[in-house]
């Protein structure tokens, strides 16, 4: 993958992920077939940034009804990106 910006999809806006950034960490929403090296590679070009790690999650699908009809949510993966101690990414902190 030599896009980066098809690797990240979008961050991840929850309590949680909210409660990360004060630790330089923060959640992106990634590419199935993306692994931590893609990952590293597309946060550090997009906001020029120092990446110390990255962890992965695949997201099981969740089972869901519609009265008679049953299906699937899809599933997905989301990325934790731990930065470089003192940095912030300005674009996911002002949503």
């Amino acid at each position: 993958m030599s896009d980066y910006r098809s690797t990240l999809v979008k961050p991840v806006i929850t309590e949680k992920a909210s409660a990360l950034k004060e630790a330089s960490k923060y959640v992106f929403r990634v590419e199935r077939g993306a692994n931590k090296i893609e990952i590293r590679r597309a946060v550090e070009n997009i906001f020029k940034v120092h990446v110390e790690s990255v962890r992965t999650v695949s997201v099981p699908a969740k089972p869901k009804r519609q009265g008679l009809y049953s299906g699937q949510r899809a599933g997905w993966k989301k990325a934790y990106v731990t930065l470089r101690a003192g940095e912030t990414i300005e674009a996911v902190d002002n949503i």
